[in-house]
């Protein structure tokens, strides 16, 4: 489990407002300031992480509930639903190795910290004010209406400062997320 001195906030916003592209940018600086951080990502949609022909995709397509791939390098583990309901994002946030800080990208419903992407070329209305859970804007334009700081969405070293100082320990989030 994720030790107790883990940070953890969110990276939110509308599809197609930046989110995985700024949290590629993110991790090599996070990175290289020392931190190991961890990611957890929500899809709305149906997904797989395996190929077919992969021992390990016919092993799971054959009826395996749970399917763990090995090798020196790395390994991953697939869980199958199979009509169970959707774990909670306290439930994940669970089975994460030890690191620094977590991002999550998405899940934009719960209520931890969170950084909104916001592009007003989306087309999509502002989350902020009405998500008391998001602590910070980053926009690629002026955001006027906004009542938390905003910073250049392009600017990654404001955006890392802004993670850092606004990220919530790992135990203060969990218990947020139980509670709602």
């Amino acid at each position: 489990m994720v030790g107790a001195d883990a940070r953890i906030i969110g990276i939110t916003g509308w599809s197609g407002s930046g989110k995985t592209t700024l949290i590629i940018k993110l991790l090599p600086e996070l990175v290289a300031r020392g931190l190991r951080v961890a990611t957890l990502k929500h899809a709305h949609h149906d997904f797989d992480v395996d190929l077919p022909g992969k021992d390990s995709y016919e092993h799971r397509k054959a009826g395996a509930s749970e399917v763990i791939v090995a090798s020196s390098r790395r390994w991953a583990q697939m869980h199958e639903l199979a009509g169970e309901t959707e774990a909670s994002l306290p439930f994940l946030l669970r089975r994460l190795s030890p690191c620094d800080l977590v991002l999550i990208e998405g899940y934009k419903r719960d209520h931890h910290p969170k950084i909104e992407i916001y592009r007003p070329a989306v087309g999509k209305p502002l989350l902020q004010p009405a998500d008391q859970s998001i602590v910070a804007i980053a926009s690629d334009e002026r955001v006027p209406e906004a009542t938390v700081a905003v910073i250049d969405l392009n600017n990654v070293e404001a955006v890392a400062n802004t993670i850092i100082e606004k990220a919530k320990p790992f135990d203060a989030v969990l218990n947020i997320l139980e509670k709602t």
